[in-house]
């Protein structure tokens, strides 16, 4: 009978010595070569009349070996249930001499493994940590400017004979010039759309009254400026807009006519609300703003949590182990990795194995369960999503299918578990926090989630 006796390394790195017994593997080993025998293709012999001794003789040594590293897996895996060892990937062996190993003369064998022991976690105090719910103030300025977003989104593209204002689409050709407006041979030849508000407002003026095969030369430093001109460069292929000239080529000219503020377009964005009045709809349109605000103070204070429980959690781990077990980890064929590997790989690797934990241990103490009409809730709003609409109902038969079908997709499926089992685990850990609500304009929301992302960058 196999046994097994451990002894310790070091805090949380443990060494398995195991001892085999030949009755613990060579009633296996025989029933396998019984097995080949039986399905062993081999040149003047009849299938399945194979002599044992041949195939002993041919395969013998591989099998063996086979049968003994299957039963230490075995007994290995029996024990660590038994014992109750929660552990880290799988045990590694220690100088595994199977040169031991003799087919011949079947023995006791003893082998040495080693394995590094999951270590508790020390949750800090949600409760009491000094965390803020942010609540962005909804202006007259934000609500008028989304309804104004919404008529253009929603208008109809109309094709005007020249350029009236900022809000014109003019279709263009940019065609590299030298100052004087000689095209150069070779430059860059390049299809956009701009609108007339991304050129610089002192260029603005020659533009108005311009018609579709009119020609414009231009100067891109003094055309464009700010954010406008980095887009510009970048769809130019460009570093810098310094000397540079191009003469721009009307194709065509387009004007979005916005929406009127009528019943039918109220009930377009909201067919579910009974909106008949303007002011209705202004007051739906703020109570929208207002969620997707929450939304977006939502994640911001579940970043935060993220920080504060990677931060303010304690994990002791056994890096001796894991710099080992990482050493191990390449792709099948490839050299181990180097030390210097390892060494660069470790805190990253290290990071995500105590995100993983600090999961593990939020998933049991909120109880966070996943089901299957959560993975299809998923999938239908991600069809809405992909769709541009808000409400839908499942009962359609094509709705059902879709459904029907991403389940059936295994990598879809996980996917969409290990993504719905992580916001409900934030959202319940959301509910541990004492947080304080804070008043904070839309403005301020944005400056301070921009200096937060370049700290962490």
């Amino acid at each position: 009978m196999a046994t097994i006796t451990q002894s310790e390394v070091a805090p949380l790195h443990k060494q398995l010595s195991i001892t085999l017994q030949k009755e613990d593997y060579l009633p296996s080993f025989e029933k396998s070569l019984k097995d080949y025998s039986k399905k062993a293709n081999i040149p003047g012999f009849r299938k399945g009349m194979v002599p044992a001794g041949l195939i002993k003789k041919m395969y013998g040594t591989s099998l063996f070996t086979d049968e003994v590293l299957r039963t230490i897996d075995k007994e290995v895996s029996k024990y660590l249930e038994q014992e109750k060892l929660d552990i880290f990937a799988q045990p590694l062996p220690v100088d595994m001499n199977l040169q031991q190993l003799d087919v011949n003369s079947p023995a006791a064998y003893t082998f040495t493994l080693e394995v590094g022991m999951k270590p508790e976690v020390r949750l800090p105090e949600l409760g009491q940590e000094n965390l803020k719910r942010y609540k962005v103030t909804i202006t007259d300025d934000m609500v008028n400017e989304e309804v104004e977003r919404l008529r253009s989104r929603y208008g109809n593209m109309t094709e005007p004979e020249s350029v009236e204002g900022d809000d014109t689409v003019i279709n263009v050709t940019f065609i590299e010039t030298d100052a004087a407006g000689n095209e150069v041979e070779g430059g860059i030849r390049k299809d956009n759309s701009v609108l007339v508000k991304y050129f610089t407002e002192s260029f603005r003026p020659s533009l108005i009254g311009k018609k579709k095969g009119d020609t414009i030369q231009v100067s891109l430093d003094e055309a464009f400026d700010g954010k406008e001109k980095e887009w510009i460069l970048q769809d130019l292929g460009l570093d810098s807009a310094t000397g540079k000239h191009f003469k721009l080529e009307i194709t065509k000219l387009g004007l979005v006519e916005p929406r009127e503020l009528n019943e039918e377009f109220f009930a377009q964005l909201f067919p579910n609300q009974d909106v008949k009045t303007e002011e209705a709809f202004r007051n739906q349109v703020r109570e929208e703003l207002a969620k997707q605000w929450e939304a977006e103070s939502r994640n911001q204070l579940q970043h935060t949590l993220y920080h504060v429980l990677l931060d303010h959690t304690h994990i002791d781990f056994p890096e001796a182990f894991l710099k080992r077990w990482l050493k191990t980890q390449g792709a099948e064929g490839q050299e181990p990795k180097s030390d210097e590997q390892v060494d660069a790989e470790f805190p990253t690797f290290i990071n995500q194995l105590k995100w993983t934990l600090i999961m593990d241990e939020l998933q049991k103490r909120g109880n966070v369960q996943v089901q299957q009409e959560d993975v299809r809730q998923f999938a239908k709003q991600q069809l809405l999503g992909y769709m541009g609409m808000a409400a839908m109902d499942e009962e359609q038969d094509w709705v059902r299918d879709y459904i029907d079908r991403m389940m059936k997709d295994r990598k879809y499926v996980e996917d969409a578990y290990n993504r719905i089992q992580t916001q409900k685990i934030f959202d319940w850990a959301e509910t541990q926090v004492n947080a304080v609500d804070t008043p904070i304009s839309k403005e301020e929301f944005l400056h301070m989630n921009e200096e937060h992302q370049h700290h962490h960058h």
